[in-house]
Parts: C-alpha cells; structure tokens; sequence
C-alpha cells in the first residue's frame, strides 16, 4: 500500500462571509491605501524639491540680501518657466495639414497651472524659499537637495501688492530686519538631520526647468 503524506495539514479553506475573511478584506484595503499615500508623498516631495531646487538655480551667487521686490522678479521668472515648452507646442500645432491638436492635456494643465499661480501672487501670495531673512537665505543657498533636509528651508509668500506700499529703502531695511532677528528661528534650526517622511507635506504640480 502506498505511504499516505505525513507532516503537511492541508490548507484551511477561509468561508468568504466569515469574520476572518471580512477582516483580511479590510487589512488588503488598508495597506493598498497605506501604499497609495506612501507613493503620492514622494511625488509630492519630489514635486517640491524640484520646485525649490529651481528658486535656487535662480540666486545670484554675489548677492547676499534680497528685498520683496527682488523676490518679486524671481517669482515673474518662475510664472514664465513654462514659455518654451509653449512655444514648442505651438510650433508643433502650427505645421500646416495637421489634424488635430497634440499634447492638448499637457497645454491645458500647463495653463491652469501659471494661471492658479499668477491668481496666488498678485493675491494672498505665493510661496517660495525665504529668500528675504539673510540668515534663511544662507541655509536655502546651502540646501543640496537631499529631500529629507526640506523642513530645514524655510518659506515664506510672496504677493505683488507688497511693491504698492513699499520703497526699494523700506524693503532692503526690512530684508536688514529679519536677517538680524533670528532669536524666533533657533528652535526652528535644531531639526533633525533625519526627517520622518510624515513631517512635510506639500502639494506642487510637477515643475519644469
């Protein structure tokens, strides 16, 4: 007679309406969440580091203080950033005999992108790297661009209507002002160098350089 298979229990077969079941539901949907969010913060983060990383391209290596109205022109630039990949559409769109129009999403998303952006700074402000708090701007130009040091950088809005009610005099002594007043800003810098993934989350749209 053969030998019957000994040592191995056979599987136990899980009833789909029992309370196991319905509990292994919940946990596939709680880690297939768990998942999704992990994903979508590192688009975030990596969204806002290339965001930064551009603001930082744009500093000038000779210049050691920024006035609002300096932060203003960069912020002008930045509303631009997207003007040739425009103009690259365009020409595509423009060859006679096309039918059609091409990267249609991407134009449309590009549009509504610069226009909430250009609605943000000319009305509560957009926000930017602290390019005006000189002791802040030392730590932005610092930045190499590991993402876990991004709550180190400090931010900071940027509105257009700030230039209606203030001289270029009043900027660079307020730009003085908060260089010097830093004493609100020491617990801020005692970070630790390893940041818990959960500690910033900001949403951006994936920037172009």
């Amino acid at each position: 007679m053969p030998k019957t298979q000994k040592g191995k229990a056979a599987e136990k077969v899980v009833h789909p309406f029992s309370r196991k079941a319905a509990y292994l539901n919940r946990e596939e949907i709680r880690l297939k969440r768990k998942e999704k969010m992990k994903s979508e913060k590192a688009t975030r983060l990596s969204n806002t580091g290339e965001k930064l990383l551009w603001f930082q391209s744009q500093l000038d290596p000779n210049k050691t203080t920024y006035t609002k109205k300096d932060a203003c022109e960069i912020v002008e630039r930045y509303l631009h950033r997207f003007d040739s990949e425009l103009e690259q559409i365009e020409l595509v769109n423009g060859i006679k005999g096309r039918q059609g129009r091409l990267h249609g999403a991407r134009e449309a998303a590009i549009k509504q992108t610069i226009e909430r952006e250009r609605a943000q700074f000319e009305g509560v402000g957009l926000e930017i790297p602290d390019v005006i708090n000189t002791k802040h701007l030392k730590t932005f130009r610092d930045w190499t661009g590991d993402l876990k040091k991004l709550p180190n950088i400090k931010m900071r809005k940027i509105s257009s209507k700030a230039l209606d009610t203030k001289t270029e005099t009043e900027e660079k002594d307020e730009a003085q002002h908060d260089g010097g007043n830093n004493e609100d800003d020491d617990d801020d810098d005692e970070d630790d160098d390893d940041l818990d993934e959960d500690l910033y989350d900001t949403v951006e749209m994936s920037e172009s350089h």
